[in-house]
């Protein structure tokens, strides 16, 4: 990627009217690049980024900013990258309790041998309360602003994502059989209607509907999810095609693999976020090429737990969406989806045969504007462009492991580590200033978490 001193003629028409003269503005961030992950995929070098409010304003030249705003606060990054906030498109927030729990197991295994009987032990409003803030304070230290959930006590993640001040979008969890949260697919369903009408006008949180899987999810719950998710507007995340021995399972029980059963009960559309997606047939591709659905790819647990290979070169080739996400620190076992990034270009370019496959300006769109994309927010969110809200996150590319710099797009996803990440701002928030998180206790995280551990370990 070639860096530029200056904006696209579009941009420069678009924000001309801001360059009358003094305007007063929160915050102005200076900056030695900027990756906005706009159109083109520009790098802007010595620009700054003009913030009031929740908003970005424009970004424009450093010199220029510099002589048209007054801002109440006023940074220069001057050996830093200014990226669009990270969306980590799949998490078990709270698992992060269970981090390391049970590692080098197979996944069906892993879930009702271990994940599931832990579950069932532990999991309640306290527990699902103090993963959350775990994870949240994890995932914003290493530049995720945005994260899509999966798990038990929606209500409190949503409150947990809310009090950190990230924005989160949270699944309404549905399985068939009794968990601590719901009796029934039916309880589960009303429940989480019932959290979606308590956050359905927070300028951070939103919600999807969230069937655990084709094996745990029948017909009936899945045919009522259907309805109400196109009646309320709301997407659809659901495990699809983890593994072979789910298709195989899926096969021998209703003669038809798991993905044309979902086709059959009218979920395969453009609201679908259907992740993993290791077990593709080509013709399979070819029908979600007219779908519109969206692929939540999650390598490195997918990688842990050697469930497959999604073909996520070919899936881009054919105009496929495809965001990345960690899924649980159960089975990744962190949320760092810098590394995320670089483990997805490693890998598409080995299955694929090809060193071109899934460059790094490629990967950096499946962790920013594809996740936003597929969860309905991109115009709110996943680059950095003007009447955007702004989620942005500094990466300071002045350390040994980045040096020397010759394409900071390149190094970004090959070369940084999330200890690089020194500040991070959702809706203009500052939540991570210098790498001390502003709006969250780390100590009493901490402390909270050793005490978890205890417990749980006290069991083993």
């Amino acid at each position: 990627m070639n860096c530029s001193t200056n904006l696209p003629p579009l941009a420069r028409r678009r924000n001309s009217r801001y360059l009358r003269g003094m305007t007063n503005i929160d915050t102005l961030l200076h900056a030695r690049w900027i990756l906005p992950v706009s159109e083109g995929d520009p790098c802007l070098v010595n620009h700054s980024i003009a913030i009031h409010e929740d908003r970005i304003l424009e970004i424009l030249p450093t010199e220029t900013a510099k002589t048209g705003y007054q801002a109440t606060v006023e940074q220069d990054y001057t050996q830093h990258a200014l990226i669009p906030g990270l969306i980590n498109a799949h998490t078990h927030a709270a698992m992060s309790l269970f981090r390391g729990l049970s590692d080098d197991i197979a996944l069906m295994d892993w879930l009702q041998n271990h994940i599931w009987p832990a579950e069932s032990k532990w999991v309640n409003e306290d527990f699902v309360q103090c993963g959350t803030e775990l994870a949240v304070a994890e995932m914003l230290r290493s530049g995720t602003t945005c994260f899509n959930d999966m798990y038990f006590f929606p209500d409190i993640t949503a409150r947990a994502a809310k009090n950190a001040g990230i924005r989160a979008c949270i699944g309404l969890i549905v399985i068939d059989f009794p968990t601590v949260w719901a009796g029934n697919a039916d309880e589960y369903i009303d429940k989480g209607i019932a959290v979606h009408d308590s956050f359905r006008n927070d300028d951070l949180i939103t919600t999807t509907f969230a069937p655990h899987a084709p094996y745990t999810v029948s017909d009936q719950p899945l045919e009522k999810i259907r309805s109400f998710a196109h009646e309320m507007d709301l997407p659809i995340t659901m495990h699809i095609h983890e593994t072979a021995h789910e298709v195989e399972e899926s096969v021998e029980k209703t003669g038809m693999r798991p993905l044309q059963r979902l086709f059959d009960l009218g979920l395969v559309g453009p609201s679908l976020l259907a992740v993993h997606m290791t077990q593709l047939e080509q013709n399979e591709i070819d029908s979600l090429v007219d779908s519109g659905c969206h692929i939540v790819h999650c390598p490195e647990s997918n990688l842990k737990l050697a469930s497959g290979f999604c073909p996520v070169s070919e899936l881009q080739d054919r105009g496929i969406n495809v965001a990345l996400g960690t899924d649980g620190a159960a089975s990744n076992n962190d949320l760092d989806m810098l590394g995320e990034m670089r483990c997805a270009a490693l890998v598409a370019k080995g299955v694929a045969a090809d060193p071109t496959a899934l460059p790094a300006s490629a990967a950096l769109r499946m962790a920013t504007i594809n996740g936003a994309r597929a969860l309905g927010i991109d115009s709110k969110v996943g680059s950095l462009e003007a009447g955007k809200q702004a989620d942005i996150v500094a990466i300071n590319m002045d350390h040994i492991e980045t040096t020397p710099l010759y394409d900071p797009v390149s190094h970004l996803v090959y070369s940084c580590c999330r200890e690089q990440v020194s500040d991070v701002w959702v809706a203009g928030r500052h939540v991570l200033k210098n790498r001390v998180l502003t709006s969250m206790d780390e100590a009493s995280i901490r402390h909270q978490s050793h005490e978890w551990s205890r417990k749980i370990g006290s069991e083993d």
